[in-house]
């Protein structure tokens, strides 16, 4: 109970720091939906030691505990008391973030917070709040999107627990993704999210490679690099068409026809990527069936844009992730040019 109560203090006192700009209502909804995850935990170890727990998730359990342990003795990524505990829920997503843009720019709409810095996104635990919140800026004009995120990290900020809504993904994604969070927790620079997320791929995925060989499961890391290599192929799709909006957009034609152009370049883009037949498993189809607006383009990122460079990087530090880690943390605590010619060279070196 005492940890509980440390947790809303703290929850409190984050809200209690915003200045009177910020949206009250909107912290104190985050505050209120964190604090409920947190209080609906239940222990891992006290689930295993239930003989009527599920099967299925009995051993998706001991899995999660297995990679924690595998995290903490071999890519150097403590813990700290994260995703010892799980929590259930009967909603489709842990929150749902809404996305805006310009309704004739790729350029998203940010919003800047304690601890995360600035991101393209307004998170919300109710979907609910964050379709009401959709629609008013949707009446301001903006294009919105509204997409449900199944896990996210509070950066080791507290024990974040494992939620249901990703219990019942294959093995080898659910380690990886155990493994990603884990290093947001250890290296996180706000602001700066192809770094971060550059970074935290790249332990995610040396991770489940050596993992995945411990299990004697290689193969296994053969079908997580082609889902890897998919989902850059459906990045490299979006990132391409984004641009072709940018360029109508800088265009001199009248209003008019940029919007008439814009919605022609929606249809040409849902129709070349079932033609294309990128999506085999279907996985993207569903995104597909969203408005392709600025805003839904705004979700999509280079995320791997870094990790060839942290791969070199790696190397040159002889695989040790020790080493690794300090020399990512000293190009992080170089000015945004700097870091980025940093990682460029880098990637040209290699």
């Amino acid at each position: 109970m005492l940890g509980k109560l440390r947790v809303l203090l703290l929850a409190l006192a984050v809200l209690g720091s915003l200045s009177a700009c910020d949206s009250v209502a909107y912290y104190a909804q985050a505050v209120s939906g964190q604090a409920s995850l947190l209080w609906q935990r239940q222990p891992i170890t006290d689930l295993l030691a239930d003989p009527e727990l599920e099967p299925e998730l009995r051993q998706k359990l001991l899995l999660i505990q297995q990679a924690i342990s595998y995290a903490e003795q071999h890519l150097g990524l403590p813990a700290g008391g994260s995703y010892n505990s799980y929590v259930e829920f009967e909603r489709r997503h842990l929150v749902w973030n809404v996305f805006a843009a310009p309704a004739l720019s790729v350029q998203p709409a940010s919003w800047c917070f304690p601890v995360a810095g600035c991101v393209d996104y307004r998170g919300y635990f109710a979907e609910a709040s964050a379709l009401r919140y959709a629609a008013d800026l949707r009446a301001q004009g903006l294009d919105v999107y509204v997409g449900g995120v199944d896990a996210y990290s509070t950066l080791g900020w507290f024990n974040d627990p494992v939620p249901s809504t990703i219990i019942h993904r294959p093995d080898h994604q659910l380690a990886a993704l155990i493994f990603h969070e884990l290093a947001h927790q250890k290296l996180y620079l706000p602001g700066d999210t192809s770094f971060n997320e550059s970074f935290a791929s790249f332990v995610s995925q040396e991770g489940l490679r050596g993992w995945l060989d411990e299990q004697e499961q290689p193969h296994l890391y053969q079908q997580s690099m082609q889902e890897i290599l998919e989902h850059q192929q459906f990045i490299d799709f979006v990132l391409d068409y984004r641009n072709r909006f940018a360029t109508l957009y800088a265009s001199n034609i009248s209003i008019d026809d940029m919007r008439a152009q814009k919605h022609l370049l929606q249809d040409q883009m849902r129709q070349l990527w079932r033609e294309q037949g990128g999506d085999p498993g279907g996985r993207y189809q569903g995104w597909f069936q969203g408005p392709l607006n600025n805003a839904q383009l705004a979700t999509v990122g280079s995320y791997y844009e870094w990790l060839p460079a942290f791969e070199a990087l790696f190397a040159r530090s002889g695989n040790d992730f020790a080493v690794f880690y300090l020399a990512v943390a000293d190009i992080a605590s170089l000015t945004a040019e700097a870091r980025q010619h940093r990682l460029a060279g880098l990637l040209a070196a290699d």
